[in-house]
């Protein structure tokens, strides 16, 4: 790849893994002062994955979806020169999450880290292995989403509880000098909605205390409406922003790929966008919340459906306030790996 060739940063593989125990709504309602039907008319949920296996943290479904990716993708360790790891219940302070995930894989000698962006870490991920990748520092860019949400919730809090699941997904960024991978991408970030979703205490400016312990300030706490309202004005904003800066009509949109908060947000995201719900991943119904896992674990999900040249737009919103937006021309033809 000569100097004045761009160079393009595309993913050319995606794995993902959800813990096989079953959580549906009619068992939470067993415990807590709630319904089936209160749950699935609110967000759109019916179920969602947990994972509850004695000393497995967030790490475990990372390393699982990494195995998942190379397996079917045919990738060995020594090829991944870098990893990323996107998590907001990682299995530490420290060590880093990534490097957890790199030495059960058999990755070793390479650099790891973890970041934390709220739900739409994917997407600041793709934006952070892009710079590595289009700069020519790194070849190969693993990249991790891992949340071990269930450990992250109050089981007693009828509001969050039944909203996230776990899982872990990932995949592989490289270079190509081919218009395909990420064309564009708007991340942006407001800290006045930071008390509208948070989790209090565990941090140094809340350490662990006995107090911290009794008031559950070390669980998800969430003003429901107004993360609602700002979900829906900003992911569709931001998605139309980047369409119209890019030239896209709805038409020119094979898939958008929202964050799986609430199947409301994502449906005033696609009618935001001039788009049916046949052109949107949906999977909250099966999976509920899982972070920055939910747009990967959409494309884990939908990746033999999708077409060499495909423009997806990939979106989501959370905490901080945190939102961004990613127009992304898939790499490959996924119907055809393992062949």
């Amino acid at each position: 790849m000569n100097k004045t060739t761009k160079r393009f940063a595309t993913l050319t593989a995606i794995g993902g893994y959800v813990p096989d125990e079953v959580l549906t709504n009619e068992q939470i309602a067993q415990r807590l002062d709630t319904s089936d039907e209160w749950i699935t008319t609110r967000v759109g949920i019916k179920e969602r994955r947990v994972l509850n296996k004695e000393g497995a943290g967030s790490s475990y479904l990372g390393i699982q979806a990494v195995k998942d990716m190379m397996a079917r993708h045919k990738i060995r360790p020594e090829e991944i020169d870098l990893v990323l790891c996107s998590s907001n219940t990682p299995d530490y302070h420290f060590p880093s999450t990534a490097s957890v995930i790199a030495s059960e894989c058999g990755i070793s000698g390479v650099p790891c880290f973890d970041f934390q962006a709220a739900c739409p870490g994917f997407i600041y991920g793709l934006q952070i292995a892009r710079g590595f990748v289009e700069s020519g520092l790194y070849k190969k860019v693993l990249l991790v989403a891992a949340e071990k949400m269930s450990a992250a919730t109050d089981p007693d809090d009828r509001n969050t509880y039944p909203l996230f699941g776990d899982a872990g997904a990932c995949a592989i960024l490289e270079p190509t000098e081919e218009e395909v991978g990420i064309m564009d991408a708007l991340i942006k970030c407001n800290f006045d909605g930071r008390e509208h979703l948070i989790m209090p205490a565990g941090g140094s400016t809340l350490p662990p205390s006995e107090e911290t312990i009794q008031q559950r300030l070390h669980f998800v706490h969430q003003d429901g409406r107004h993360v609602f309202k700002e979900a829906v004005t900003e992911m569709g904003d931001c998605s139309v922003e980047l369409m119209e800066r890019n030239g896209l009509t709805f038409e020119d949109i094979a898939w958008v790929v929202p964050h799986q908060a609430n199947m409301r947000i994502i449906d005033a995201t696609a009618r935001r966008m001039g788009l049916g719900l046949d052109k949107v991943m949906v999977n909250i119904d099966r999976y509920g919340n899982t972070s920055s896992v939910s747009i990967p674990l959409c494309l884990w999900e939908w990746e033999s459906k999708l077409r060499k040249g495909d423009n997806l737009i990939l979106t989501a919103f959370g905490a901080g306030y945190t939102w961004g937006s990613i127009y992304l021309k898939w790499g490959y033809d996924g119907d055809k790996i393992g062949q």
